[in-house]
């Protein structure tokens, strides 16, 4: 059979290969290479320069903040060891497979989130809004690594300067707290009494009825009163924290230079930035393990504290499944974006279960960390380890800089901790911009490819300006608004309408011949639990995360400030301004289509004739048909028969 191909390649008849057989990766099935300069197999898109470059890539944008301030919060809260049940179970059975769709997506067509949608031209508003919901997150989640680059350039002194209270703090600013009141007993009766007549006629409190005065750590003030130097709402903008909006340059600048070509250069500096966290957890694990205390921290994490009866609790499962959906970045369109310059006959079946292991294995090491050294504040404040936890900004900006600055050689730990998070939050950002050109390139591809370095500045100028509203006074209120907003059930829409669309629309089966195409056939019962997964079982989990997100859905609050009415509806306007693009897009493709109205939805129900794998060598006979994607100067307008090229 290769002789008769090679036969149809050199002479001048053409022979197709049956759909099952993977063409040489040199040549197209008219005998003309298809690898430029590069080496690359797409020569217009480029890809990866190897494999490693694509999966730390995917690591690095799975693995993120989140891992390190949200998941060890989870399970403590969530029985402990008995939460890592759930989680397992949620990520083989919501992540996981979502993850996988995504990866074989991007992979198969070589486009990014938007343009992907060839595969439904309907749907193509779902691309819009993941494009649009990570642009409002890559905003503020720039303006979070500024806060770690202040913090650590704030630790390149001697003493760091949260570790006590000095000229900034006020009269709340202390470790130890002092009593307030409680319950005595004085003569033959119980009284409630102050601290002051408690000394003054030496009396003692009775057991669990001490009320404390209200103390702050010195950490806690530093944070609000020097780094942020926080307002008292979203009301009082203040003026723009200057080292803030500088950290916050230097933060884009980073970004910028990382991306200058794309994948080309991101993909090397991820070797360094998906790697080093690790080492960095490894030393501050052994560090927090020999420091006294740290396994009353362990045991609260994951040890004899947990408590399996919290399974029965509906509330455990929605945080499971919470926590593995917005960990692993499915819906942002990112996983689509990095797959798309994958080779076509990579193996993303492995690639997906290889990042999601690593990722969720990553958020329980990172507990450890966490936790031993929180143990460690907890023995020396002689509280029980409950009083000192935390999540979010209060675990990364007080809580853990608190416990760090009671160490030896504290700048150092300060220095390492702060790192971490950079690199955490660069990786992610890394994929996010790459995310927004990719959609650009799709749609530009000729002028992506002069003014690269231009486009990609450019939007990184663009995302700077636009952060500088949260490196205001009032900024953490902002930061908290557009996550607390565009960070929720607006990806919970796009992943659903995900599912329904590919696997119920163009079809599941279908779906998995495009898979075949680059992995290889498989078994009937190789795909019996991916069916099963796609078909049923994430849909009906993404669908009641996604209801009940809505039925809990509150008000945000930052700490114990209130946003105004205004606040809310701006908040409000921002993911309706995410998802309306969904029925717009729906409306506009219908339009454009003809026939009558059934037959204009039955048709942009459809694939479009430009839609399978980007190039011609590994099209096969399943899409020998295919209009070449090269040709969209072609406006191809949608019939009832399908799409055809509009007459010259």
């Amino acid at each position: 059979m290769l002789g008769v191909m090679m036969q149809g390649l050199s002479g001048r008849r053409h022979v197709s290969p049956p759909s099952w057989f993977p063409p040489p990766k040199d040549f197209t099935l008219s005998g003309a290479t298809e690898k430029g300069a590069t080496g690359d197999e797409n020569s217009e898109r480029g890809n990866w320069s190897s494999k490693t470059d694509y999966l730390l890539s995917m690591v690095g944008y799975a693995v993120g903040l989140g891992n390190v301030w949200r998941f060890p919060y989870l399970t403590y809260q969530n029985g402990g060891g008995a939460f890592l049940i759930p989680y397992t179970l949620m990520l083989a059975l919501a992540g996981l497979p979502l993850f996988f769709l995504e990866c074989s997506l991007g992979q198969f067509a070589s486009l990014g989130p938007v343009s992907v949608w060839r595969i439904l031209p309907m749907f193509q508003g779902v691309g819009i809004t993941m494009v649009l919901i990570s642009t409002f997150v890559t905003i503020y989640y720039n303006v979070i690594i500024a806060y770690a680059l202040y913090y650590l350039f704030a630790s390149f002194q001697k003493v760091l300067p949260w570790s006590e209270c000095f000229e900034w703090a006020d009269a709340r600013c202390g470790r130890n707290r002092t009593v307030n009141s409680c319950n005595a007993t004085f003569g033959n009766t119980t009284v409630h009494v102050n601290s002051s007549f408690l000394t003054n006629h030496n009396l003692t409190c009775l057991n669990g009825s001490v009320i404390y005065n209200k103390v702050q750590l010195p950490s806690e003030q530093y944070w609000n009163k020097v780094a942020l130097q926080r307002s008292s709402g979203l009301d009082e903008t203040g003026h723009i924290v200057w080292y803030l909006a500088l950290c916050l340059l230097l933060s884009w600048i980073i970004v910028g230079a990382a991306l200058f070509k794309g994948i080309k250069s991101s993909g090397k500096v991820v070797y360094f930035t998906a790697l080093f966290p690790y080492l960095i957890l490894i030393i501050l694990l052994v560090r927090g393990a020999t420091l006294e205390g740290a396994m009353d921290g362990i045991e609260y994490y994951i040890g004899k504290q947990s408590n399996f009866t919290k399974l029965m609790e509906a509330e455990v499962w929605k945080d499971a499944a919470t926590q593995i959906f917005y960990s692993l970045s499915v819906a942002w369109g990112g996983l689509v974006a990095l797959s798309s310059y994958n080779r076509f006959h990579n193996n993303c079946y492995f690639d997906a279960i290889f990042v999601c292991v690593t990722n969720c294995l990553t958020s329980v090491f990172a507990g450890f960390a966490i936790f031993s050294i929180l143990g460690h504040m907890a023995f020396r404040a002689q509280r029980p380890v409950s009083e000192v936890v935390d999540s979010g900004f209060d675990l990364a900006f007080v809580a853990y800089p608190e416990a760090l600055s009671q160490l030896p050689v504290a700048p150092l730990w300060a220095f390492l901790f702060f790192f971490m998070l950079l690199l955490l939050g660069l990786d992610s950002q890394f994929a996010t911009i790459e995310t927004l050109t990719t959609t650009i390139q799709d749609a530009c591809p000729k002028v992506m490819k002069k003014l690269r370095i231009p486009i990609t500045l450019g939007v990184c100028i663009i995302l700077f300006l636009l952060g500088l509203v949260c490196v205001t006074q009032a900024g953490i209120y902002w930061v908290n608004l557009v996550d607390h907003y565009c960070a929720g059930w607006g990806i919970l829409i796009a992943a659903v309408l995900e599912l329904i669309g590919i696997v119920w629309i163009y079809g599941g089966n279908r779906f998995i011949q495009d898979v075949e195409m680059m992995i290889g056939k498989k078994s009937f019962l190789f795909w019996l639990w991916w069916r099963a997964c796609w078909f049923i079982i994430t849909p009906l989990v993404l669908s009641a995360i996604l209801v009940w997100s809505v039925v809990t859905f509150s008000a945000p609050t930052y700490g114990t400030v209130k946003y105004p009415a205004w606040g809310n509806a701006v908040g409000w306007c921002m993911i309706a301004f995410c998802i309306i693009w969904i029925p717009i897009f729906a409306v506009v493709k219908v339009a454009k289509a003809r026939g009558n109205l059934w037959q204009r939805i039955a048709t942009c129900l459809r694939p479009a004739p430009n839609w399978g794998p980007y190039l011609e060598s590994h099209r096969g006979e399943r899409y020998s048909h295919m209009v070449d994607p090269k040709r969209e100067k072609d406006h191809e307008i949608p019939t009832v028969a399908g799409y055809v090229s509009k007459p010259q």
